[in-house]
Order: C-alpha cells, then sequence, then structure tokens
C-alpha cells in the first residue's frame, strides 16, 4: 500500500507547477505593495526554518537583502522584543498555526512594519495577522513529514528572489522547475534498494555548502523523525573546523553536492571522506562524485545552482522514506509527533 509520504514526495513537480501557476502573477503586484525596507526578518521553525536558510542566500545574492532568522523566544518567553526598524517580517509555516511564529508578525505590526505570512494556510492564524499572505497551493498534507510544502516554500522564497533581481531569465528557470522534479523522481527510483543497506545505521553526518546549506539541515530533519537516525548536519567549512574529527570508517556521510560554484571545495571533501574511511552517500549530477559514491543519490543536469536546492532534497526525501520502511517504521506516523506542533 503507497503511503502518504510517498504519494505527497511525487506529487511535487504538480505542486510546484499549479504554486507558479497561481502565484508567479500576483507576486510583483504583492511586492509593489511593499513600503521600503533594508533587511529581511524571517520567523520560522523546523522545516520552514531550513526553508528560511535558503532565503539568506537568494535574496541577499539577488536582491541584495541581509536575512536575519527571528528568535520567537524573546517574543513569547521573555517579552523582550528587538528593535524591527527597517525591516521586512517574514513568517513562513505551513499549517500558520504556532504561536510563537504569529507572535513576531504581532510586534512587527505593533512597531508598524510590513509583514508576509508564507503559509499553507490562507485562513490560519498567521494569514489573518499578516499585511500580505502568498500561499503554497499544496493540498493538504498527511503525513507527518513535510515534503511538498517544503519545496513549495522554497518556491515561493525563490520566486521572491527572482522578482526582486527583475531579472527574465530568473522567472523563465523557475518555469522549468517541475520538469527538473519529475527528471529527479524518475532518477531516483533504484533508492529503494539502496536504503536496505543502511537498515542499522545509527548515526551519520550531512554535508553541503552555499545554496544548500538549506538541504542539509532538511535532509537531516527528514532522517530523524522518519528514520530514528541521529543526522548531523554541517557545512563543509565548519565540518573541517573540528567535527571532521568524527569520521571513523566505514560511518555514513551523506554529501549534498550539484554541479555548483561549492562544487570544487565538496568534491576535495569527498575525497578526504574517503580516504578516512567514510562510506559515502552522494547527491549529485556529476561524474566524478558519482565514482566515489558507495550510494548516488542522483539529480538532474541543467538545473541552475540558485534552484538546486529545490531537486536536491527529492532523492534524500525518498531515501527517508525508503529507510524507514526497511526498518519497518510506519512513515507516516513517526513516533512522537503530530502534523501541527503549537511551540511559544
Amino acid at each position: 500500500m503507497t503511503t502518504y509520504l510517498e504519494q505527497e514526495i511525487m506529487s511535487q513537480p504538480d505542486v510546484i507547477a499549479r504554486l507558479l501557476d497561481r502565484e508567479l502573477p500576483r507576486v510583483p503586484r504583492l511586492l509593489a505593495q511593499l513600503p521600503s525596507f533594508a533587511y529581511a526578518l524571517i520567523a520560522a521553525r523546523g522545516t520552514s526554518d531550513h526553508a528560511a536558510i535558503y532565503a539568506k542566500y537568494a535574496w541577499a545574492a539577488f536582491a541584495g537583502y541581509p536575512v536575519a532568522l527571528a528568535t520567537p523566544s524573546l517574543y513569547t518567553l521573555y517579552h523582550a522584543p528587538p528593535r524591527m526598524d527597517q525591516a521586512l517580517v517574514i513568517g513562513i509555516s505551513q499549517s500558520g498555526q504556532s504561536p510563537d511564529i504569529v507572535a513576531v508578525l504581532e510586534e512587527a505590526k505593533r512597531q508598524g512594519r510590513p509583514t508576509l505570512a508564507i503559509t499553507n494556510n490562507g485562513s490560519s492564524p498567521l494569514a489573518a495577522v499578516a499585511d500580505h499572505v502568498i500561499e503554497l497551493h499544496a493540498g493538504p498534507e498527511r503525513s507527518v513529514a513535510a515534503t511538498k510544502t517544503y519545496t513549495a516554500q522554497v518556491t515561493v522564497l525563490a520566486l521572491l528572489a527572482a522578482c526582486w533581481s527583475d531579472q527574465q531569465e530568473r522567472l523563465q528557470e523557475l518555469h522549468r522547475l517541475p520538469e527538473a522534479l519529475a527528471t529527479t523522481l524518475q532518477g531516483a527510483r533504484e533508492l529503494a534498494r539502496s536504503a536496505e543497506r543502511y537498515r542499522y545505521m545509527e548515526r551519520c553526518v550531512i554535508l553541503g555548502r552555499g545554496y544548500n546549506y538549506a538541504t542539509v539541515f532538511e535532509l537531516a530533519l527528514k532522517l530523524k523523525e522518519l528514520t530514528y537516525v541521529m543526522a548531523n548536519a554541517y557545512s563543509s567549512a565548519d565540518f573541517r573546523h573540528g567535527p571532521i574529527a568524527t569520521i571513523h570508517a566505514g560511518m555514513p556521510a551523506i554529501l549534498v553536492m550539484p554541479e555548483s560554484v561549492t562544487f570544487g571545495d565538496m568534491l576535495a571533501l569527498a575525497h578526504d571522506l574517503r580516504e578516512r574511511g567514510a562510506e559515502l552517500l552522494i547527491a549529485t549530477n556529476r561524474p566524478e562524485a558519482q565514482a566515489l559514491a558507495t550510494t548516488l543519490l542522483p539529480l538532474p543536469d541543467g538545473v541552475p545552482e540558485w534552484l538546486s536546492p529545490i531537486t536536491a532534497i527529492v532523492p534524500g526525501q525518498l531515501l527517508a522514506l525508503h529507510l524507514a520502511l526497511a526498518k519497518g517504521i510506519e512513515p507516516d506516523q513517526p513516533r512522537g509527533l503530530q502534523k501541527v506542533t503549537r511551540t511559544l
């Protein structure tokens, strides 16, 4: 029987096509209504926070906007919210129901700052408090682990970056995303067999850099919540500053390294890890990296680096799904988790 999780992973080409069809015409009009701002302050938790990491790269690179991640407990527990002078304040949440994310936008409104909600629930408390709302149009997500809503969130953030960049080429690249996602899913069908090899894996490291810094955190979360593996995510640069000492013979290391400006650095790290005896699982489309992989997480050619996180997470989602099944874990209902998490 097909799980909800698998259905939702496989639905991502259609989800992203629908999102772009509905929001691409209206986002430029929304942006024209925003007052001037100097930086973006994003409030998010969990998967949504990983999408926000992506915005730190894309919005700075394409529009010059620095991005800060909010500290919601300052608003809800310490009652000491910082000044938000010159900020655009964004809340990202699939459900739009977490009180701490809502509290950040409420404070922004008290301080007279513009607010934007990015959510799959246009009637949620988060959407109600925001000045502007961009919906994900992902449909109900029945599995506890977020998949299609994550790629939809990153796509919205990419769409905003493209519109701010005022480069028509970026919008054309976005239009090709659904096809790239379909190609990714087609190429990753063999992961169902590969996952069995890692049935007894208890820990691993996940490494990436640049735009895919967001991807390694999201993949680590998927492995933790779906397979109960203690997966630790690092920038390849940070990993060299100490954590690389944890590598030992046979330890699984997952490297996210599509064709990009960071590829050379990641390739050097892959060689280093292999010399140390690590077992490499590599998400890539480059032959020289594929040759180093014990297990390949295949990625399609032709995806520009700034959009690669949207396709690069997909083989990781499938790896987590099939590893959960190999371990006898129900992937739609991981232990101790609920679909909507409300934190203060």
